[in-house]
């Protein structure tokens, strides 16, 4: 197929390779054209060029703005994409925001998924990602076998903003089992146990998760070196809480882990991993 590809950063440029790799004809767009680098495709000078020259175009790109701006903005997407086609949105946004570009596509005979992902640097590049999302059950079918080539777990959750909010619950479980972690190292450190003792004996044991063994094992190392940058999750924070909000459901334990994350980023690693929240517990 003909596909686009907005979005070529550490997770779509895996991605986008993927597509390439499976035999699909590659066009891209780019706010930042030395992200392009050598990837073997067609180079676009707006998105609504992109969108006239293919059948389904993926997004991976950082906030509801920046989606709204790329799909619905001058020379957008939504400007070139013909009746028919369709948008694949890999991005992490709020339910809301996915729910009206859908709708504004849609008056333009255009398909949209929300359907983020979720698996990390390392499960773009295994093609192992797992995928939630959000639209009509017969759209997902028809580009399914695309995503077949990205993601192990396809599952369709429900209409347009269905995938975007099982992304927020997947953030929620998540980043709290991230801070559980750092609190349990924090708490071996402070005991005078070796932290990487204690992580070996809970990967056997019931508190055993991908978290500790990801996390856990750069806490250990304390190697805060970037995996998924911990600005990208105090994003997602921002629209679990106002999800929340909207919906009028306490969640006291994501709120909690919000203000790690707040304060995570006022001593200024946003640009580090997430496994950072150890040190916040550190400066405590």
């Amino acid at each position: 197929m003909k596909l686009g590809f907005i979005g070529l950063g550490v997770m779509g440029r895996p991605m986008a390779l993927h597509m390439h790799e499976a035999g699909h004809e590659l066009a891209v767009w780019a706010r930042r054209p030395e992200s392009i680098g050598d990837l073997p495709a067609r180079v676009c000078a707006t998105p609504a060029e992109l969108g006239r020259c293919c059948e389904v175009v993926f997004t991976v790109i950082t906030s509801s703005a920046d989606v709204e701006g790329v799909a619905l903005g001058k020379d957008g997407l939504c400007d070139g994409m013909a009746p028919g086609s369709v948008l694949v949105d890999c991005s992490t946004i709020a339910p809301d925001t996915a729910r009206h570009v859908a709708a504004r596509l849609a008056e333009k005979g255009i398909h949209m998924l929300d359907a983020p992902v979720s698996g990390g640097v390392q499960g773009a590049i295994d093609a192992t990602l797992a995928i939630m999302a959000g639209g009509e059950a017969e759209v997902l079918e028809r580009v399914r076998p695309l995503l077949d080539c990205l993601g192990k777990r396809i599952v369709h959750v429900g209409p347009n903003g269905a995938g975007q909010v099982a992304k927020a619950c997947n953030q929620m479980i998540m980043v709290a089992a991230i801070e559980a972690a750092a609190e349990a190292m924090r708490l071996a450190a402070a005991s005078g146990v070796d932290c990487a003792k204690v992580r070996q004996a809970l990967a056997g044991g019931s508190a055993a998760s991908r978290v500790l063994d990801v996390m856990g094992e750069r806490m250990v190392r304390r190697d805060f070196a970037a995996g998924i940058e911990a600005r990208l999750h105090h994003k997602d924070f921002g629209l679990v809480l106002e999800a929340a909000r909207r919906s009028a459901v306490p969640v006291p334990l994501a709120a909690a882990v919000g203000q790690q994350l707040n304060a995570l980023m006022a001593q200024g690693w946003g640009r580090d991993d997430t496994s950072s929240l150890l040190r916040i517990l550190e400066k405590s």
